[in-house]
Parts: structure tokens; C-alpha cells; sequence
């Protein structure tokens, strides 16, 4: 019984130290001053994949560069992560393309349309924030907190129970042993 102990509480800390990353990798931005987008689309494969978290701080326009990735929005209120590709400080508008689009981007995004400038992303991360707010994420959250719970309980419950059900100890086995021992001392 103790290797499943072991290895329930192995896969406790396996769990444990997941969840403590993943909730770290989604909060501890947010407290230093990032926004945070799901990319929901390839335009900006390989540099950023579909389903990453897109972590970006607010900019100055006028501090902006070609090359800098930004999210913007459109007039309808979609969000898009692209890369500027041209600046026209006099008109107050960039160009933006996608990494993996071949022309740029219809019409140029207006400076106050310009909502951060995107610092870092992590692969997979926008899966779990998108999805946990699902009625499906929250039964996996669920799920995994049950399984956590049953990994903790479950070396217990498997256990041989050394205590009766009255909470005196079990003496089967001694008085097993001891009538052993009284027939071989008759017999001699």
C-alpha cells in the first residue's frame, strides 16, 4: 500500500504544480500590467500560434516601430494581433500585415485603435482561457479538482484497516497466532 500512496501523491504534486503554473502564467501578467488576448486565428503563425495567450502592455503610438507586433481594434470590435509594416506619422496610421499573410492588411489602423503592443506570448495558454469559461471547461476544472481530491483520500480508503469499526483494534489475527502457539505447546 505504500507505493500507492507514493504514487497518488506524486500525482497530486504533478497536478498541483501544473495547476499553480498555468494560474501563475494567466495572473501574474495581469498584476504587472498586461492585458491579455487569445489568438483565435493562423494570421501570425509560426511567431504566434492559434490558441496562444497574446500578452500585451499599453504603448505610446509615437514610440511604435516597424516590426512591432500590435493588437488593434477593428470598427466592429474585433481585436487583431498583426505586425506594423509601415508608419505614417502625419496621418496618425499604421500598416499592419500577419506573419503568415501574404499582402497587408485592407486599411490602416488609426493610433487611438491601437490598444497595447504585444510583448510575449504562450503557446496552448488561450486553450484554457478561452474554454474555462465554457460549461465543458468548468466540468474539466471540476474533473480535475475531483481527481485531486480522490488522489488525496485514495491511499487512505485502500489501506488495511488496522482499527475495527468500534475503534479497538482488530485481534483476529492474534487470537489466530495465540491458538496456534496453545496447540502446538498441547501436543508436546
Amino acid at each position: 500500500m505504500k507505493i500507492v500512496k507514493k504514487i497518488c501523491n506524486a500525482l497530486s504534486m504533478i497536478l498541483l504544480i501544473a495547476l499553480l503554473l498555468i494560474a501563475a502564467a494567466l495572473i501574474v501578467p495581469k498584476i504587472i500590467g498586461y492585458d491579455q488576448y487569445a489568438v483565435l486565428s493562423g494570421s501570425m503563425e509560426p511567431n504566434i500560434h492559434v490558441s496562444a495567450i497574446a500578452f500585451d502592455k499599453e504603448v505610446d503610438p509615437k514610440e511604435l516601430q516597424v516590426e512591432d507586433v500590435v493588437t488593434y481594434q477593428l470598427s466592429d470590435g474585433t481585436l487583431v494581433t498583426h505586425r506594423i509594416i509601415a508608419i505614417d506619422n502625419e496621418a496618425k496610421t499604421v500598416t499592419t500585415q500577419g506573419d503568415a499573410n501574404e499582402a497587408e492588411d485592407a486599411l490602416p489602423v488609426a493610433f487611438e485603435n491601437i490598444v497595447g503592443k504585444c510583448e510575449f506570448s504562450i503557446p496552448y495558454l488561450g486553450y484554457i482561457s478561452i474554454y474555462a469559461k465554457t460549461p465543458l471547461g468548468i466540468a474539466v476544472i471540476c474533473g480535475v479538482l475531483l481527481v485531486m481530491i480522490i488522489l488525496n483520500f485514495l491511499p487512505d480508503a485502500l489501506s488495511d484497516d488496522k482499527d475495527g469499526a468500534d475503534g479497538k483494534k482488530d485481534n483476529k489475527k492474534d487470537e489466530k497466532t495465540s491458538e496456534k502457539k496453545e496447540d502446538k505447546s498441547d501436543e508436546k
